[in-house]
């Protein structure tokens, strides 16, 4: 069983999660459960990023004090992704004793392997504390952050430890080149290649008498910079520095935004490198989820927040929407129209209705059971071109062309209902017909049940229920989808997955 250890960036502790952070969250959940079918042995790594200044500030405001406030905020950040159905299997925090452990370690393998790398310095420039970052000039547009326009950059100058970037920007733009150290996709890719080229600056990785954060190591007035100490993150989930962390190291997926691909595609790789550490496999940054064209962010505020959108149809079809019509490459528009507008014709009308009425006809024709049929019709041959395309887009992390495989079988289907009859042939008595017809319909939805997982987890585990299916669909075999064993299932009527209210 190969290894697959996925992870996602890890959220500042400064505020609630908005649909940006949904997208990657349930995106990455997605990749997770689609290789859990195929068979992999998936770890999925999801966390909180608690050192920063913002989050002092973000205490300071509620009257709290920073632990305080960094555990509530681990709270209700869990209790959304748990409401979105996130399967993920350790929950990464950077106040936790592993990761100041793994954090101290890595520093040490740098100074004991190439000492060099580490050197103290001033440094004197402007600081984004929406991005816990010294901007460059090609980062500052009429200046302002590109990434939070509405936040003014402090001038900041101090004494800090620097870590030697520029010495490692031949080396990481060779791997990205020969393709040893993925980041997709080809336009992230092209971005980072450009800013390689154009050379690369040393950065400082520690902050002057900053109160929460974890200490420099050799130097306790200095405390290890939010980003540098970030990154570890994924390293310090393994059990790093102790022994058996290759059990899950390298990682195999990074999933993040495209406004942090600098660190993950730049900044980590020559760390681990200088660490004598291998690189992650690859790196996948997807796009934003934007309102009327503009960015949704925590500093800007968002017209739609979390709450909402899950409240509006229910957490499966919020995740559906935003893999399916935003997507998970490029940036994509949120708004109430669309999101609407798919749950009325993907869900409720397309997949919900063919549940319906597939069960509605095997109970009507069948008392419920299956029934057996040897013929391959139509339908199956269709069902396994989808398949096809379903696992090709999956394999690539186009999650967009997986859910489209997918709801692209469910219109077959319902056309095939339109087609074949089934009521107009049990009207003829031509009961072979019939039972070809009702047994393809019901394996369709068994296939479905098992693609539409990944997307909708919830209303697939209700589905392979209703089919009479036992246990969990997560669980299934990856050969249940080219034959799902329905035969001689009884199937149950329930509620109406996807109801229509009255708004809609």
């Amino acid at each position: 069983m190969p290894k697959f250890y996925l992870t996602t960036a890890i959220d500042y502790s400064n505020g609630d999660p908005h649909l940006g952070h949904a997208l990657e969250k349930v995106g990455a959940d997605a990749i997770a459960r689609y290789r859990r079918l195929r068979g992999d042995r998936v770890h999925f790594l999801m966390g909180m990023d608690e050192h920063s200044q913002s989050v002092l500030q973000a205490a300071a405001r509620a009257g709290m004090q920073p632990n305080e406030w960094v555990d509530r905020m681990a709270d209700r950040f869990q209790e959304f992704w748990q409401r979105l159905e996130c399967t993920n299997d350790d929950w990464i925090r950077t106040t936790e004793p592993r990761h100041a452990a793994a954090v101290t370690e890595l520093l040490r393998r740098i100074q004991r392997l190439h000492p060099d790398d580490l050197y103290v310095a001033e440094y004197e420039g402007l600081y984004c504390t929406g991005c816990e970052e010294f901007k460059q000039e090609s980062q500052i547009v009429n200046g302002h952050c590109i990434e939070h326009p509405t936040l003014e950059l402090i001038p900041t100058r101090e004494r800090n430890h620097f870590f030697r970037l520029s010495g490692y920007r031949d080396r990481v733009l060779e791997l990205i080149r020969a393709g040893q150290f993925r980041v997709d996709p080809a336009i992230r890719r092209n971005e980072v290649l450009r800013l390689l080229e154009s050379g690369l600056q040393d950065i400082s990785v520690s902050r002057l008498r900053q109160p929460w954060g974890i200490p420099f190591p050799g130097d306790p007035e200095q405390t290890v910079y939010v980003w540098f100490d970030a990154l570890i993150n994924y390293l310090s989930a393994t059990g790093f520095p102790g022994s058996g962390f290759e059990r899950l190291w390298p990682t195999d997926l990074h999933v993040i935004g495209k406004g942090i691909t600098r660190f993950h595609c730049v900044v980590w790789p020559a760390m681990l490198l200088s660490a004598g550490l291998e690189l992650p496999r690859q790196v996948w940054a997807h796009g934003y989820v934007q309102w009327e064209g503009a960015k949704m962010s925590k500093t800007s505020g968002t017209a739609v927040t979390l709450d909402e959108a899950i409240d509006r149809h229910g957490p499966d079809s919020l995740r559906y929407f935003l893999l399916r019509e935003v997507g998970f490459e490029a940036d994509g528009n949120f708004t109430w129209e669309r999101f609407d507008e798919r749950y009325t014709s993907d869900l409720a009308d397309g997949l919900g209705n063919l549940v319906s009425r597939t069960l509605a006809m095997l109970t009507k024709y069948r008392d419920g059971i299956v029934p057996p049929a040897s013929a391959i019709t139509e339908l199956d041959r269709t069902g396994l071109q989808a398949l096809a395309q379903y696992t090709r887009a999956m394999d690539a992390l186009d999650l967009r062309a997986g859910a489209e495989a997918a709801w692209e079988l469910v219109s077959s289907a319902n056309l095939y209902v339109q087609q074949t009859a089934p009521w107009a042939l049990a009207k003829a008595g031509r009961s072979d017909e019939l039972d070809q017809s009702l047994a393809a319909l019901a394996r369709v939805l068994g296939r479905l049940a098992i693609l539409t997982s990944p997307f909708i987890p919830g209303k697939a585990q209700a589905i392979w229920h209703m089919l009479g299916m036992e246990g969990t669909v997560a669980a299934v075999q990856w050969e249940s989808a080219e034959q799902t064993p329905v035969t001689g299932r009884r199937v149950r009527r329930s509620d109406v997955l996807f109801p229509k209210p009255a708004s809609v």
